[in-house]
Parts: C-alpha cells; sequence; structure tokens
C-alpha cells in the first residue's frame, strides 16, 4: 500500500511559502505573556480534570498484523471479526497489501468470500494530509458470530500491517487513564469498561453492558519498542472492585516522551454475541525539569503600580530559558476566620532568579472582601506543550503586603484584573490591519483567499504543532501588522485562542464583531488523533503525533483557557448530509467507522463544541477537507462571506 503524499515539488513550494510567509517584522517585539487571572466562579472549570472525563469510547478496534510462517511455506496471520449487527466493515493498512491473499471464514467454518469475491475498494484514512491508504471490505446483510479472516503471501518484504474492524455502535469500550501522573519512573495506568445503550438510550456500565474476558495493554515506547502487559478485574490495578467488568493495567514511563498505549478488550454484549474493541491513547511522558523549593510563596507590590503584586512562586529549575503554564488559586478569610476564594491567578511564567513570578492584582482581595491569612491552593506546574503537571500543591501559605484598597470595595472587573497590565506598543513599529486566515494540523492553505477581504494566508505547510508552538508562530506572522482578527480551520481555531489567551499580540490591538472565528476545530479533541499515531508510528508516516488533539489532550489544554477568552471565539461545526434513514452516511467511509455520528469526516460534533464559546450553528452536507464525500467546509461561500464582513482586524 502506498502512503499518500504531496508531489515532490508542490511539497518544496509550499514549504517554502511557509518560511516567507513566517517571517517576522524588523519591529516585532519580543513575545510576551499575559499575567492571567479570573473570577472564583471559574475554578471548577480551571482545575486540572479527573482522567475519567476524557474517556474514549470506542465501537472499533485496530489489531496488528503481524506474518508467522506457515507449515505450507508461506507467511500467514488469521483473526477473528465478530459480526454483531449483520454488517462487516474493515481496512488494512498495509505497504504491498496487493500482494495478500485475503479470505473470509463465515462461523459455521465456510469459506465464504475469496479476495476476488470481496472486491476491495481502495481509500482514504486520515485526517488533513495525513493520509494513508487501506483496503476498504463491506458486507452486508452477513450472519452473526465470528468470522475468521485469513491474510496469506509468498512476499517476504510485506510481513505486517493493521486491520480496523468496526463494531455495532450501541455496545462501546470506555478506556482512560487512572492518573494524570506523566512523568519519567511513574507507573501510567488505564482502565477499561464496557458501556452500552438499549433502545431508551439508557447508558448501561460495565458488566450489565456485556462481559469483558481479556483486556491487554499494547505499549509502544518513545523507542520504537513494543511490549503487552495484561489487565486485570482484581481491585489491584485502579480497576474498582475485583469481578466488577473493570480491568486496569499499566506499565512502567522509564522515558521521556511519545508513548502510544493501545487498550485491546475480547469479550461479549449484553446479549451474548463476540466483540472486540480497542482505544489507543497518545500519552506524553515528561521528565520533571522543575520543583518547588519551599512551602511558601510571596507576593510583593510592583513599584509604579496602585494594584498590582507580583506572587513567588519558589522553584529550582534546570533551565532559566524554559517556561511553564501555571495555575492557582488565591483564597482568604473573611472577618470571622472562614475560607473564602479570591481568585485564581496564572499563565505562561519562566523561572527568574529562582522563582516563578505571577502577577495579581489586589483589586481581587477588595472585591473579595477578603484577609489574612490568604494561602494558594490547587497550585499545579505544567509544561507548556502537553499541559502535564510537573510540580504541584494543594495548599500553599501565601503571604501578601497590606492592602491599600478597602476590603469589599465595589470593582468592576476589567482587562487589567483578567490579563495584566497592556504592555506599551505592541506591534507598535508594524502599521496596518489584517484578517489572518489560518490552517490547521498537517495541512496547508485551504481558505479561498479571493472570498477575504484585507487578508493574508498564514501557512505552515504540513507539520505537527503543539497548540503553544502554533500560537506563537501564529503571533509572529501577526506582527507584521499592527491588528489582526482569525478566521482559522481545525487545530488553528484551538492555537488561535492560545494565543489570544496566553500572549499578547495583534490580537489585543484589533477591533471589530469578532476577533476569532473557526470552522471543524476538534476543541475537545477527536478519536482520530491516537489511530492516527498508532499507524503513522507502525509505517514510518504522517505529521507525528499530536496528543493536544486527543480527548484527554483537549480536556488538559481547556483546564487552563477561562470562560472570558473562549468568549472571543465564534465557531461553526458541519456534518454529512443524510440521504435517508436506511443508509449509513458519512463523509469518510473509512474514518467512519471510528468516528460516532453526526461528524464531518475528521471533528465529531459534539467533541467540536466549545464551552462558553460563541456557537454559531451546525451545517449539514459538508465535510472537514476536500476529497470528502460532501463539499469541504472552508469552500462555503455564503459562510465565508458572513465571517469576512464581521471578522475583527
Amino acid at each position: 500500500m502506498s502512503i499518500a503524499r504531496l508531489q515532490r515539488g508542490s511539497l518544496k513550494y509550499a514549504i517554502a511559502l511557509g518560511i516567507l510567509s513566517l517571517g517576522v517584522s524588523a519591529g516585532a517585539q519580543a513575545l510576551e505573556a499575559k499575567q492571567l487571572a479570573g473570577a472564583p466562579e471559574e475554578f471548577a472549570e480551571m482545575r486540572a480534570p479527573d482522567p475519567a472525563s476524557s474517556a474514549i469510547h470506542s465501537k472499533s478496534a485496530l489489531l496488528p498484523i503481524e506474518m508467522g510462517m506457515q507449515k505450507n511455506g508461506r507467511l500467514g496471520w488469521e483473526g477473528k471479526l465478530p459480526v454483531e449487527n449483520g454488517n462487516l466493515r474493515f481496512l488494512i493498512f498495509a505497504e504491498g497489501s496487493d500482494a495478500w491473499q485475503v479470505d473470509l471464514v463465515n462461523p459455521s467454518g465456510r469459506l465464504e468470500k475469496s479476495a476476488a469475491q470481496l472486491a476491495a475498494k481502495r481509500t482514504r484514512f486520515g485526517m488533513e494530509e495525513a493520509q494513508m491508504e487501506a483496503d476498504l471490505y463491506a458486507l452486508d446483510g452477513v450472519q452473526n458470530g465470528n468470522w475468521t479472516l485469513k491474510i496469506s503471501t509468498d512476499n517476504q518484504a510485506v510481513q505486517r500491517g493493521y486491520l480496523l474492524v468496526e463494531g455495532d455502535e450501541h455496545t462501546e469500550l470506555a478506556s482512560h487513564l487512572s492518573h494524570a501522573r506523566q512523568l519519567v519512573g511513574e507507573k501510567i495506568g488505564l482502565v477499561a469498561r464496557l458501556t452500552a445503550t438499549d433502545l431508551g438510550d439508557q447508558v448501561l456500565l460495565g458488566k450489565s453492558a456485556g462481559n469483558l474476558q481479556r483486556a491487554d495493554l499494547r505499549v509502544t515506547f518513545p523507542d520504537g519498542r513494543i511490549e503487552t502487559f495484561p489487565m486485570f478485574d482484581d481491585g489491584l490495578n485502579d480497576d474498582g472492585l475485583a469481578g466488577d467488568g473493570v480491568f486496569g493495567g499499566s506499565f512502567l514511563a522509564k522515558s521521556a516522551g511519545d508513548h502510544l498505549a493501545q487498550v485491546i478488550v475480547q469479550g461479549a454484549n449484553r446479549h451474548g454475541q463476540a466483540i472486540v474493541r480497542s482505544a489507543e491513547h497518545p500519552i506524553p511522558v515528561i521528565r520533571p525539569t522543575l520543583q518547588l523549593s519551599a512551602a511558601k510563596a510571596m507576593g510583593s507590590a510592583i513599584k509604579g503600580d496602585g494594584t498590582r503584586l507580583q506572587i513567588n512562586l519558589p522553584v529550582s529549575a534546570e533551565k532559566s530559558d524554559a517556561h511553564y503554564r501555571a495555575y492557582g488559586e488565591v483564597w482568604g478569610q473573611d472577618k470571622s476566620g472562614k475560607s473564602i476564594p479570591v481568585a485564581w491567578i496564572g499563565g505562561m511564567v519562566s523561572p527568574k532568579n529562582g522563582a516563578l513570578g505571577l502577577g495579581f492584582d489586589e483589586r481581587w482581595v477588595a472585591r473579595a472582601g477578603a484577609q489574612a491569612p490568604f494561602e494558594l491552593r490547587n497550585l499545579r506546574i505544567e509544561d507548556p506543550d502537553h499541559f502535564v503537571t510537573i510540580a504541584s500543591a494543594k495548599r500553599l501559605e501565601l503571604g501578601l503586603p497590606a492592602q491599600r484598597l478597602k476590603a469589599g470595595a465595589d470593582l468592576s472587573i476589567d482587562d487589567t484584573m483578567l490579563m495584566g497590565p497592556r504592555p506599551s506598543g505592541i506591534s507598535a513599529k508594524a502599521t496596518g490591519k489584517r484578517l489572518l486566515l489560518v490552517h490547521g494540523y498537517c495541512s496547508g492553505g485551504v481558505w479561498p483567499a479571493g472570498q477575504f477581504s484585507t487578508a493574508s494566508t498564514f501557512l505552515d505547510a504540513n507539520q505537527n504543532r503543539t497548540h503553544d508552538q502554533f500560537a506563537q508562530r501564529i503571533r509572529n506572522y501577526g506582527a507584521n501588522w499592527n491588528s489582526f482578527g482569525v478566521v482559522a480551520h481545525s487545530q488553528g481555531g484551538a492555537a488561535s485562542l492560545h494565543l489570544y489567551t496566553y500572549y499578547w499580540s495583534g490580537l489585543d490591538n484589533a477591533t471589530g464583531n469578532r476577533l476569532i472565528q473557526s470552522v471543524g476545530t476538534p476543541y475537545q479533541g477527536t478519536n482520530l488523533a491516537g489511530i492516527l499515531a498508532t499507524l503513522g508510528n507502525w509505517f514510518g508516516v504522517g505529521c507525528g503525533t499530536n496528543s493536544n488533539l486527543s480527548y484527554s489532550g483537549a480536556k488538559s489544554w481547556l483546564a487552563g483557557i477561562p470562560t472570558w477568552a473562549r468568549g472571543k471565539v465564534n465557531y461553526y461545526t458541519t456534518s454529512f448530509k443524510t440521504t435517508n434513514w436506511w443508509t449509513n452516511d458519512y463523509c469518510n467511509f473509512a474514518t467512519d467507522l471510528v468516528l460516532s455520528d453526526p461528524e464531518d469526516g475528521t471533528t465529531e460534533r459534539a467533541y467540536g463544541q466549545l464551552p462558553s464559546g460563541i456557537n454559531r450553528g451546525h451545517t449539514t452536507g459538508q465535510c472537514h477537507t476536500a476529497g470528502m464525500r460532501d463539499p469541504a467546509q472552508y469552500h462555503d461561500t455564503s459562510r465565508n462571506a458572513t465571517m469576512n464582513s464581521n471578522a475583527a482586524r
């Protein structure tokens, strides 16, 4: 099987454009981080999420194909494909799969379909330009039960691949990390159980959803090594009670880097029919480069500013040029000595003189009517690319200077309280205003520039960037103008929101109705992230693992994005056009095997939502990118005109 790639000449041209478009004007200032804060009402959504809240719900299974020598001298492999609802749909990924003989044996043991009768179709599976070709097999109206897939070949060069098989959507595997300590030296645990829906849409969990007979944890380590670990329902592996249908397992993270953990389960649904499911977890593991070095933080007044304080967190750090995402809650006491919340503080910070300095406005204290003693609660310091906590404290004593404002003062919240003092002259040496047209993960320019006015195309062609890296590149390009707004596709929407949240840029100079507009952005992640990472790692292709786009990575990222920043985003979602009730509708038949309807071929509608953002509506009959069944969502002339006329610049 060949991998879908851009032609060499086109790729070189795109990269050249990307280098030019990312140039920064000579007068561009150094990156400046905002000093973030927010009201106590945001505490719940800003705290580190429970890993169970970002569980992967999977109706499919991605299974490795590894050939072995057979008695007849040919290479061969066979596996069970459970059919639950009379339909059998599966994909085979392999380099050179045209040399494979593929046969299907029905549950009665009879050769039902030969390779010629199966009539596989070539299809593409992926996200943006990270596409892989596969052989698609689809059989309808077949016997339920365990079918046997047999693959054989004489070609010694093609001995491995992957099989992706769809199961019935009413029974899913729910799998999640058992904790968020993704650090070198930790045991990384995962949990798995079945979920099901009955005719009344009641959700069934664990043993009421079916019977898991076996669960395995297949881990690909950063060095490419693959190991399989058993999972247990014994009550000793973060799996709840023994025998409750919940399985747990773990592996030791010995080195930093991207780990790919596959949970593969076998068993039966609640009707006794055989099932197989898997969930693919991209798990970044971080080596801690910073730690808290004292049990007390100290605040001091900033000279020349009547209400600003700097709270210094004592740390020991390996690198002074590194930056981290920090979050903590300021608590004080009322006149009766009862603990009361004041505000949360945070942002991107770098160590200096043995401390991380967080900006804070004492108007928050006056607004809460709080007094000493103060403390920081739920403090966490994370790496900025994967949002993995590397240092934390449940409670940390906080010393603040005498307040200069009257407690209980009736103070309205302004931008300085939320973002810190505005630097003088953001992009002061740049001129003009612009609308930036931003693409997504592993992509190039997608927006029809002719449909937008006073606009320029941001281009970082076919790259894999974290939200933080992506945001800084948008900022650098935007520094060519004094102000800019954004129209973004896919990951570009999350990166633009990240930029507005954490860094000062021309976005803060823009005027107009809509600062950031996005289409098809997976704000809460996509199941494709883990599957593509697994396939790409195996075949050595694609743009690479991006944990920010996984369900768990997106959830961790959102836990640092305040409501006032989300409220600057106007977003749209789309999905395939439904033709009739009895057919299987889709944007991309291949990705439909793993995504939950409605979806656009990459982003599920449910996971394209941005809580506290401005939802501008859902359109059917549009897919994520060109080449899918329905037109690409970014080619909607009417919506583009609306976004253009309302865009801030």
